[in-house]
């Protein structure tokens, strides 16, 4: 597996020709609103391997408003993981609502651990 992150994984599909019209309106506007309000890192605009987290701490607007994606790559069965980590990688950018991180091969998924709290009776 390689890391991708959202905007470029839907960027995919158009391109493939896989989306709707709609659809791609739709994305449009989100890559529009993002492009509006976020910086847009250095190692982004010129193509390098990088992918962006969230930052948790401002992470509410963000998340509200990527999840139309989100239901994008779902309805055209594009299979993605949504990360949560404190160790993402070397930062090559940071700004107040990011972190871009250098892509550097493959990435290893560990299997979550077993839930180890009391089942409900």
């Amino acid at each position: 597996m390689y890391a991708k992150g959202i905007f470029s994984m839907c960027w995919q599909l158009i391109q493939d020709e896989v989306m709707d019209e709609e659809d791609v309106g739709l994305y449009r506007e989100i890559d529009s609103w993002f492009s509006e309000a976020l910086p847009w890192p250095p190692q982004c605009k010129n193509q390098e391997k990088a992918v962006c987290f969230f930052k948790t701490e401002n992470s509410d607007e963000m998340m509200k408003m990527i999840r139309p994606a989100l239901w994008l790559l779902e309805k055209y069965h594009h299979p993605y993981f949504l990360v949560f980590t404190n160790t993402p990688g070397e930062i090559v950018y940071e700004d107040q609502y990011q972190v871009a991180v250098k892509v550097t091969g493959k990435l290893r998924i560990d299997n979550l651990q077993e839930n180890w709290s009391p089942k409900d009776e």
